[in-house]
């Protein structure tokens, strides 16, 4: 029976017994071309002078675009139910003046 146009398919996902391997990464490096995105997964840790990739994904870009939409769905469902994720690095710093109100709560 054929689908109705626009009426999404069902896809069912199984995850079989010869499962690959899971893999960390804390490190990803992005590079593409015109028909392709290429991701690789590293691990770096303190103190090491190379990050080792352990696993590739290649992507066309309609498939890459959906991964980054269902990141952002999946991460504001994330910080919903545990609050913000902090950013390393990223941390707010105060620069500049502080009005005498700010100076009495830092000290």
């Amino acid at each position: 029976m054929k689908q109705p146009q626009g009426t999404p398919q069902q896809i069912k996902v199984a995850l079989g017994d010869d499962l690959p391997d899971e893999v960390y990464s804390n490190l990803q490096i992005i590079n593409f071309s015109p028909a392709e995105f290429i991701i690789d997964f590293a691990r770096f840790s303190p103190g090491m002078t190379k990050a080792k990739v352990h696993s590739r994904v290649i992507l066309n870009p309609t498939t890459a675009k959906a991964l980054l939409n269902n990141l952002e769905n999946s991460i504001k469902k994330y910080e919903g139910q545990f609050g913000p994720i902090k950013m390393f690095g990223k941390e707010e710093k105060s620069i500049g003046f502080q009005t005498a109100t700010e100076q009495k709560l830092d000290g």
